[in-house]
């Protein structure tokens, strides 16, 4: 049986910040059948995580591309791979069969063709809709737990500040955090975003960063007693102001730097002095180094969720 895949990819390499005509929707012909001895599994993609860092992959060249398998450069015309959420329709692998849920890498398109090694099968125990496996309980939910408890070691009392804490790794942390009994201020881009995370989401207070002048200041007056713990989205000057008001022994995760991602973009520059002479760790990670905490924030952020801890 052949089937005609539509799938999303790049025209050409994207410099500065991306636009719709960058991208085009192809369509070709897919054989329903794999070859014996592969390994390989075709799924019919249900969901898929369109993440910031993905423009990352879709210069010519980014640093980053050198670095893992998930982040190497996107070729124009070439299926462009994200975290999601499908469903098999025909495997190699014996550890998957016929309609078991899987996540994993697949494409921005109908279907993916993929190595069984490369996905993990659903636990039909958990009574959530299968989004969520995308989302809260997929990689953005594991880079939250990840970077504040692996990475910043997050206790009760700490002062916590996440920057793009409306995006799907940050209103996380922030949740997290305030389940731990921290003091937790996220900073969004509207005013919208700043009352979800003050009237739904429990955090102790937010700012729209749009309406700031001096970011410096502004971190001054939400932590008066400094900040222990920054979750960092974005880099840029947002993490020269979170340096600049951390108390000693601060601990910074470094997970995004949506503020640098385009072209010409002001790159960071904490000062190092304050870095040195407080004793302040900046940590970059990715979730898939933290993989042996999978079982443990799965269960965890399950209960939450069902107990309605976590929104």
């Amino acid at each position: 049986m052949e089937v005609n895949n539509r799938y999303i990819t790049i025209t050409n390499h994207i410099q500065g910040s991306a636009k719709e005509s960058d991208f085009e929707l192809k369509v070709v012909p897919l054989r329903l059948s794999v070859e014996p001895g592969s390994s390989a599994v075709i799924l019919k993609n249900l969901w898929v995580s369109i993440d910031p860092y993905q423009l990352n992959r879709m210069k010519r060249y980014s640093s980053s591309q050198k670095t893992v398998q998930s982040a190497v450069r996107i070729i124009p015309g070439q299926p462009i791979d994200s975290p999601g959420v499908a469903r098999v329709l025909v495997s190699d692998d014996p550890e998957f069969v016929k309609d078991d849920l899987v996540a994993g890498f697949v494409h921005w398109g109908e279907y993916s063709v993929v190595k069984g090694g490369m996905l993990r099968k659903l636990d039909p125990e958990i009574d959530l809709p299968l989004s969520y496996h995308a989302g809260v309980l997929g990689m953005s939910g594991l880079t939250a737990y990840a970077g504040l408890f692996e990475i910043c070691k997050a206790k009760k009392g700490d002062k916590v500040f996440v920057s793009a804490a409306c995006g799907s790794v940050g209103n996380l942390v922030g949740q997290y955090a305030k389940l731990s009994g921290c003091y937790v201020v996220g900073c969004a881009g509207s005013r919208d975003k700043v009352a979800l995370l003050k009237e739904k989401l429990g955090f102790d207070d937010a700012f729209n960063y749009k309406e700031e002048t001096d970011l410096n200041s502004a971190l001054a007056r939400y932590f008066p007693d400094g900040i222990d713990i920054y979750f960092d989205n974005v880099g840029g000057e947002m993490l020269e102001a979170a340096v600049a008001n951390m108390n000693t022994s601060g601990r910074v995760a470094a997970c995004g730097t949506i503020a640098e991602y385009s072209e010409g973009a002001k790159r960071a520059a904490p000062n190092m002095v304050d870095v040195i002479y407080k004793r302040i760790k900046i940590q970059g990670f990715l979730a898939m180094d933290h993989m042996i905490l999978h079982s443990d924030f799965l269960s965890t952020t399950t209960d939450y969720i069902h107990n309605g801890k976590i929104k």
